[in-house]
């Protein structure tokens, strides 16, 4: 396999993340022991992941149905964790130098906009059984699948055209999704997914949206890395 990257293709966590990112890591041990209940939680947040809050599924349905499912998706099988690295190989947790170095979407992104992503990123959160794409889907926990596959409708007829990907796949998967920052203003999100196949390529996408009246829209998607077999 042979792995290529790419550099084209007023919530109150935004405060509280700019806040983290400027403690050192001393200041921050104090907290932690200052205030034992805040070092439980995240002890337990490490064991039991909190769950992705319900108002980030659209913005998953609206990128899968665009980027991802054609009208021969039977199944589409998801990673039950969010990923919290924009890259299979790397190591450091994400930062805005991070975000500067690279350039994504030519410096575009809004600062809070980046800054919750983030913050969002800095673990991993549980995803449920709440997608509403229109295809059955299956969650891979540890690289084993859980049963049972959820059902839902039919895909709805705008996104069912074989144009959506040259390569029509009856089984998408896996996909690994970040959790979806929002601007301070709501009107702007961004979502990283993956998607890793099993013949040992696969892609990792940035994907920018925008609030609209009746919902989103996807302003632009970057490539960041690419995954081919070896000739």
């Amino acid at each position: 396999m042979r792995l290529t990257g790419s550099h084209r293709a007023g919530h109150p966590d935004i405060m509280r993340a700019v806040f983290i990112l400027a403690l050192g890591p001393v200041a921050l041990a104090a907290i932690l022991f200052l205030h034992p209940t805040a070092a439980s939680s995240a002890e337990r947040s490490e064991q039991q992941p909190e769950p992705v809050p319900a108002e980030e599924y659209p913005i998953y349905d609206l990128v899968v149905q665009k980027k991802f499912l054609t009208s021969q998706t039977a199944l589409v099988v998801i990673d039950r964790l969010t990923v919290t690295r924009l890259h299979p190989e790397a190591k450091e947790p994400l930062s805005l130098a991070f975000f500067r170095e690279n350039d994504y979407f030519s410096g575009r992104l809004r600062p809070d906009l980046v800054t919750d992503f983030i913050l969002k990123s800095s673990r991993p959160f549980r995803l449920e059984a709440r997608f509403n794409f229109g295809v059955r889907y299956r969650f891979v926990s540890g690289g084993e699948l859980e049963e049972p596959e959820v059902f839902l409708a039919p895909i709805p007829a705008m996104f069912s055209s074989a144009h959506l990907l040259q390569d029509a796949r009856p089984i998408i998967g896996k996909l690994g999704f970040s959790r979806v920052a929002f601007s301070q203003r709501a009107d702007q999100a961004l979502v990283y997914v993956a998607d890793d196949r099993p013949d040992g390529t696969g892609a990792g996408f940035l994907v920018w949206l925008r609030r609209l009246d009746r919902g989103w829209e996807i302003l632009d998607t970057e490539v960041l890395w690419v995954a081919r077999r070896d000739e």
